[in-house]
């Protein structure tokens, strides 16, 4: 599967953004979903993931309750909705997708090109 990340931009601290990544070659249904984020000068680190069918989820302490990873309603879609926006979540924003799962970037195969975030104060 392909993935196309998109939605980021310059935004103003408190505001919010929609991130969304689109999949071709194959739907998303079959897969475990996440967004990744990459800071300047840091590792790739989770974000977000959900699960096949349980809908199950796990987000990164430090977003929890801003950030919100959803499917589409078509199965070849899916979005981090981020509100409250802080000038620490500024990062290049990846969409991935897997058939096992994790937090950890090696848990998945299939990688958008990331999308870029800036948070001003």
């Amino acid at each position: 599967v392909q993935l196309q990340a998109s939605g980021g931009g310059l935004v103003q601290s408190g505001g919010s953004l929609r991130l969304s990544c689109a999949a071709s070659g194959a739907t998303l249904d079959g897969y475990v979903i996440a967004w990744f984020r990459q800071l300047p000068g840091k590792e790739r680190e989770g974000v977000s993931c959900i699960g096949i069918r349980d809908g199950v989820t796990w987000t990164l302490d430090s977003v929890e309750g801003r950030f919100s990873i959803s499917r589409g309603n078509a199965k070849n879609t899916m979005y981090l909705r981020m509100n409250s926006l802080k000038p620490e979540d500024t990062a290049v924003y990846y969409c991935a997708a897997g058939h096992y799962g994790g937090v950890s970037p090696p848990d998945y195969e299939n990688w958008g090109q990331g999308t870029q975030v800036t948070v001003s104060s």
